[in-house]
């Protein structure tokens, strides 16, 4: 999972533990205890990329957004992202510092009803 990634970009993830934004901490207080008995980690490096929480299990991403991701050049940078981190198999779910604000329990039951429909269709039989 960590191919390509230096040394630097370990020290940033570790560097974006230690300082989360309140947004990212207010999520992570829900996140670190599991979600249907499932682990996540917070600032985990796919590749290159650092993802704000991911559950490995799932190979889900979860991003909170602030109003830089607003901007022409982040949005073309995320949608990059966002392209090898779908090619490595993972689904991604962003969320703006806005809703977590104002909708925590609306952003928290969307998280919930994600991990659900993740588990489910993970376990579904093939058709014959």
């Amino acid at each position: 999972m960590f191919r390509g990634a230096s040394h630097l970009v370990f020290e940033l993830a570790k560097d974006l533990r230690r300082n989360m934004t309140q947004t990212e901490r207010l999520l992570w207080n829900y996140l670190k205890a599991g979600v249907h008995g499932l682990k996540f980690r917070r600032q985990h490096l796919i590749g290159i990329y650092i993802a704000d929480f991911y559950c490995h299990k799932l190979k889900l991403i979860i991003e909170v957004d602030g109003k830089i991701h607003d901007l022409k050049d982040m949005k073309d940078n995320d949608n990059i992202r966002e392209d090898f981190l779908k090619e490595q198999g993972c689904t991604i779910v962003r969320f703006t510092n806005d809703r977590v604000f104002k909708e925590l329990d609306v952003v928290l039951d969307e998280i919930n009803s994600l991990v659900e429909n993740l588990l489910n269709s993970s376990t579904e039989l093939p058709k014959q």
